[in-house]
Protein backbone atom coordinates (compact mmCIF):
# COMPACT_ATOMS: atom_id res chain seq x y z
CA UNK A 1 0.00 0.00 0.00
CA UNK A 2 1.56 3.09 -0.91
CA UNK A 3 0.94 6.52 1.95
CA UNK A 4 2.48 9.36 -0.97
CA UNK A 5 2.10 9.01 -4.35
CA UNK A 6 3.58 12.21 -5.84
CA UNK A 7 3.47 12.81 -9.91
CA UNK A 8 5.18 15.12 -12.39
CA UNK A 9 5.59 17.83 -9.05
CA UNK A 10 6.62 21.04 -9.74
CA UNK A 11 6.32 23.68 -7.13
CA UNK A 12 8.48 27.88 -6.44
CA UNK A 13 8.18 30.16 -3.87
CA UNK A 14 8.27 32.45 -6.76
CA UNK A 15 8.74 32.32 -10.19
CA UNK A 16 11.97 30.28 -9.75
CA UNK A 17 11.00 26.60 -9.01
CA UNK A 18 12.23 24.94 -5.92
CA UNK A 19 11.27 21.64 -7.26
CA UNK A 20 11.06 20.37 -10.88
CA UNK A 21 9.07 17.41 -12.00
CA UNK A 22 9.17 15.19 -8.71
CA UNK A 23 7.72 11.63 -8.78
CA UNK A 24 8.16 9.05 -6.12
CA UNK A 25 5.83 6.66 -4.23
CA UNK A 26 6.40 5.78 -0.48
CA UNK A 27 5.15 2.02 0.93
CA UNK A 28 3.79 2.16 4.22
CA UNK A 29 6.13 0.98 6.83
CA UNK A 30 8.87 2.46 4.48
CA UNK A 31 12.09 4.52 6.40
CA UNK A 32 13.20 6.81 3.90
CA UNK A 33 16.24 9.78 3.74
CA UNK A 34 15.51 12.74 1.52
CA UNK A 35 19.42 13.89 0.69
CA UNK A 36 21.13 16.35 -0.99
CA UNK A 37 22.97 19.89 -0.44
CA UNK A 38 21.35 23.18 0.84
CA UNK A 39 18.79 24.57 -1.16
CA UNK A 40 18.25 21.16 -3.11
CA UNK A 41 14.40 21.35 -1.78
CA UNK A 42 14.36 18.84 0.86
CA UNK A 43 12.51 20.45 3.27
CA UNK A 44 10.01 22.12 0.99
CA UNK A 45 9.22 18.57 -0.34
CA UNK A 46 8.78 17.47 3.31
CA UNK A 47 6.15 20.54 4.06
CA UNK A 48 4.23 19.14 0.95
CA UNK A 49 3.93 15.64 2.09
CA UNK A 50 2.80 17.14 5.64
CA UNK A 51 -0.21 19.09 3.77
CA UNK A 52 1.39 22.78 4.66
CA UNK A 53 2.12 23.51 1.25
CA UNK A 54 -1.20 23.41 -1.74
CA UNK A 55 0.07 25.61 -4.48
CA UNK A 56 1.94 23.13 -6.57
CA UNK A 57 1.71 21.65 -9.75
CA UNK A 58 1.82 17.82 -10.61
CA UNK A 59 -0.29 15.38 -7.87
CA UNK A 60 0.51 14.46 -4.37
CA UNK A 61 -1.70 11.87 -2.65
CA UNK A 62 -1.87 10.74 0.88
CA UNK A 63 -3.67 7.19 0.99
CA UNK A 64 -5.18 7.58 -2.72
CA UNK A 65 -6.40 11.36 -2.15
CA UNK A 66 -5.17 14.39 -2.98
CA UNK A 67 -3.04 15.64 -0.10
CA UNK A 68 -4.62 19.68 -0.53
CA UNK A 69 -8.54 18.00 -0.24
CA UNK A 70 -7.91 17.09 3.14
CA UNK A 71 -9.12 19.08 6.49
CA UNK A 72 -5.73 19.79 8.85
CA UNK A 73 -7.32 17.70 11.74
CA UNK A 74 -7.27 14.58 9.34
CA UNK A 75 -3.64 15.02 8.32
CA UNK A 76 -2.54 15.67 12.31
CA UNK A 77 -4.29 12.69 13.39
CA UNK A 78 -2.49 10.44 10.68
CA UNK A 79 1.04 12.24 9.61
CA UNK A 80 3.39 14.26 12.32
CA UNK A 81 6.08 16.67 11.19
CA UNK A 82 9.05 17.75 13.36
CA UNK A 83 10.86 20.69 11.89
CA UNK A 84 14.96 21.54 11.94
CA UNK A 85 13.78 24.94 15.06
CA UNK A 86 10.51 25.13 17.53
CA UNK A 87 9.94 28.33 19.15
CA UNK A 88 7.86 29.06 22.03
CA UNK A 89 6.37 32.19 23.53
CA UNK A 90 4.68 30.84 25.96
CA UNK A 91 6.51 29.67 29.11
CA UNK A 92 4.65 25.59 28.76
CA UNK A 93 6.36 23.01 30.39
CA UNK A 94 7.73 20.03 28.51
CA UNK A 95 5.17 18.05 29.72
CA UNK A 96 2.31 20.21 28.28
CA UNK A 97 4.42 20.09 24.98
CA UNK A 98 3.90 16.59 24.40
CA UNK A 99 0.69 16.63 25.64
CA UNK A 100 -0.10 19.27 22.61
CA UNK A 101 0.48 16.15 20.41
CA UNK A 102 -3.07 14.80 21.74
CA UNK A 103 -5.32 17.70 20.71
CA UNK A 104 -5.97 16.21 17.11
CA UNK A 105 -7.81 13.44 18.69
CA UNK A 106 -9.61 14.99 21.06
CA UNK A 107 -13.45 16.07 20.37
CA UNK A 108 -13.55 19.13 19.45
CA UNK A 109 -13.63 21.31 22.68
CA UNK A 110 -12.20 18.85 24.49
CA UNK A 111 -10.34 20.29 27.32
CA UNK A 112 -9.53 17.24 29.76
CA UNK A 113 -6.68 14.70 29.54
CA UNK A 114 -7.60 11.12 29.34
CA UNK A 115 -6.44 8.45 30.76
CA UNK A 116 -4.80 7.18 26.88
CA UNK A 117 -3.92 10.76 26.60
CA UNK A 118 -1.69 10.83 29.63
CA UNK A 119 -0.37 7.26 28.87
CA UNK A 120 0.35 7.96 25.53
CA UNK A 121 2.38 11.28 26.98
CA UNK A 122 4.51 9.15 29.30
CA UNK A 123 5.27 6.41 26.88
CA UNK A 124 6.15 8.90 24.37
CA UNK A 125 8.79 10.94 26.98
CA UNK A 126 10.08 7.82 28.14
CA UNK A 127 11.01 6.68 24.79
CA UNK A 128 12.76 9.98 23.79
CA UNK A 129 14.87 10.18 27.52
CA UNK A 130 12.74 13.73 28.27
CA UNK A 131 10.79 12.53 31.28
CA UNK A 132 13.16 14.00 34.03
CA UNK A 133 12.75 17.51 32.24
CA UNK A 134 8.77 16.86 32.29
CA UNK A 135 8.23 19.87 34.52
CA UNK A 136 11.31 22.67 33.47
CA UNK A 137 10.26 25.51 30.82
CA UNK A 138 10.42 24.62 27.30
CA UNK A 139 12.63 27.50 26.54
CA UNK A 140 15.26 26.71 29.33
CA UNK A 141 16.16 23.83 27.90
CA UNK A 142 19.03 22.95 25.06
CA UNK A 143 18.66 23.01 22.05
CA UNK A 144 19.09 19.19 21.38
CA UNK A 145 16.55 18.83 24.28
CA UNK A 146 14.01 20.78 22.81
CA UNK A 147 14.62 18.38 19.58
CA UNK A 148 13.56 15.81 21.68
CA UNK A 149 10.99 16.61 23.54
CA UNK A 150 9.52 17.61 19.97
CA UNK A 151 9.90 13.98 19.14
CA UNK A 152 7.85 13.12 21.67
CA UNK A 153 4.85 15.38 21.42
CA UNK A 154 4.83 13.86 17.65
CA UNK A 155 5.19 10.63 18.82
CA UNK A 156 2.04 11.25 21.39
CA UNK A 157 0.10 11.87 18.56
CA UNK A 158 0.21 7.99 17.59
CA UNK A 159 0.99 9.17 13.69
CA UNK A 160 1.32 6.61 11.07
CA UNK A 161 3.74 8.72 9.16
CA UNK A 162 6.48 10.70 10.75
CA UNK A 163 8.16 13.32 8.56
CA UNK A 164 11.63 15.02 9.95
CA UNK A 165 13.74 17.77 8.94
CA UNK A 166 17.12 17.60 9.79
CA UNK A 167 15.98 16.16 13.37
CA UNK A 168 19.48 15.88 14.78
CA UNK A 169 20.96 19.24 13.72
CA UNK A 170 21.45 20.36 17.25
CA UNK A 171 22.40 16.82 19.09
CA UNK A 172 25.43 15.38 20.56
CA UNK A 173 27.20 12.58 18.90
CA UNK A 174 25.69 10.20 21.46
CA UNK A 175 22.01 11.68 21.22
CA UNK A 176 22.18 11.31 17.41
CA UNK A 177 22.54 7.68 17.39
CA UNK A 178 20.14 7.62 20.15
CA UNK A 179 17.60 9.30 17.94
CA UNK A 180 18.10 7.51 14.92
CA UNK A 181 18.00 4.06 17.15
CA UNK A 182 14.34 4.98 18.49
CA UNK A 183 13.05 5.91 14.88
CA UNK A 184 14.97 2.37 13.74
CA UNK A 185 12.79 0.65 16.53
CA UNK A 186 9.37 2.72 15.77
CA UNK A 187 9.47 1.46 11.96
CA UNK A 188 10.71 -1.99 12.63
CA UNK A 189 8.47 -3.02 15.70
CA UNK A 190 5.34 -0.53 15.08
CA UNK A 191 5.55 -0.28 11.11
CA UNK A 192 5.79 3.80 11.56
CA UNK A 193 6.42 5.24 8.00
CA UNK A 194 9.94 7.49 8.59
CA UNK A 195 11.06 9.93 5.89
CA UNK A 196 13.80 11.85 7.13
CA UNK A 197 15.46 14.99 5.76
CA UNK A 198 19.23 15.06 6.99
CA UNK A 199 22.67 16.10 5.39
CA UNK A 200 24.42 13.57 8.09
CA UNK A 201 25.44 11.33 5.02
CA UNK A 202 26.49 8.41 7.70
CA UNK A 203 23.23 8.31 9.46
CA UNK A 204 21.43 7.88 6.49
CA UNK A 205 23.45 5.08 5.51
CA UNK A 206 23.15 3.24 8.90
CA UNK A 207 19.59 3.76 9.61
CA UNK A 208 17.71 4.43 6.40
CA UNK A 209 16.43 1.58 4.47
CA UNK A 210 15.62 4.01 1.25
CA UNK A 211 17.56 6.79 0.18
CA UNK A 212 16.19 9.69 -2.69
CA UNK A 213 18.36 12.31 -3.23
CA UNK A 214 17.57 15.51 -4.44
CA UNK A 215 19.96 18.13 -6.08
CA UNK A 216 18.22 21.68 -7.55
CA UNK A 217 15.03 20.30 -7.09
CA UNK A 218 15.27 17.05 -9.09
CA UNK A 219 15.13 13.63 -7.84
CA UNK A 220 18.71 11.98 -9.44
CA UNK A 221 18.74 8.85 -7.40
CA UNK A 222 16.90 6.81 -5.72
CA UNK A 223 16.89 3.42 -3.94
CA UNK A 224 18.97 1.21 -1.10
CA UNK A 225 21.89 2.61 0.46
CA UNK A 226 24.36 0.86 -0.34
CA UNK A 227 23.37 1.21 -4.13
CA UNK A 228 22.97 4.87 -4.45
CA UNK A 229 25.82 5.98 -1.62
CA UNK A 230 28.67 5.91 -3.92
CA UNK A 231 31.45 8.12 -4.82
CA UNK A 232 30.26 9.00 -7.97
CA UNK A 233 26.87 10.15 -6.42
CA UNK A 234 29.15 12.17 -4.17
CA UNK A 235 30.41 13.88 -6.60
CA UNK A 236 27.40 14.58 -8.43
CA UNK A 237 25.39 15.61 -5.76
CA UNK A 238 27.58 17.50 -3.41
CA UNK A 239 30.45 18.15 -5.50
CA UNK A 240 33.41 16.91 -3.54
CA UNK A 241 35.11 13.34 -3.26
CA UNK A 242 34.74 10.95 -0.97
CA UNK A 243 35.84 7.53 -0.31
CA UNK A 244 33.01 4.85 0.68
CA UNK A 245 33.51 2.28 2.69
CA UNK A 246 32.04 -0.93 3.98
CA UNK A 247 30.96 -0.88 7.92
CA UNK A 248 32.79 -3.78 10.14
CA UNK A 249 29.61 -4.85 11.95
CA UNK A 250 27.66 -4.97 8.03
CA UNK A 251 25.52 -2.40 8.57
CA UNK A 252 25.80 -0.62 5.52
CA UNK A 253 28.75 1.91 4.21
CA UNK A 254 30.44 4.59 5.87
CA UNK A 255 31.61 8.27 4.03
CA UNK A 256 34.94 10.01 4.77
CA UNK A 257 35.12 13.07 2.29
CA UNK A 258 38.48 13.53 0.68
CA UNK A 259 38.39 16.42 -0.90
Amino acid sequence: MFVFRLHNLSFGYTSVPVLHDVSFDVASGEFVVLLGPNGAGKSTLLKILAGLIHEHTGSAEFCGQPLARLRPVEIARRIAFVPQETHMVFPFTVQEIVMMGRLPHRAFGGLLDSRRDLERTHQAMLLTDTATLSGKRFNELSGGERQRVVLASALAQDPEILLLDEPTIYLDLKHQIQFYAILERLNAEHGLTIIAVTHDVNLAARYARRVIAIRAGCLVADGPPDEVLTSQLFYDIFEITAAVFKRPDGRGKYIIPTA
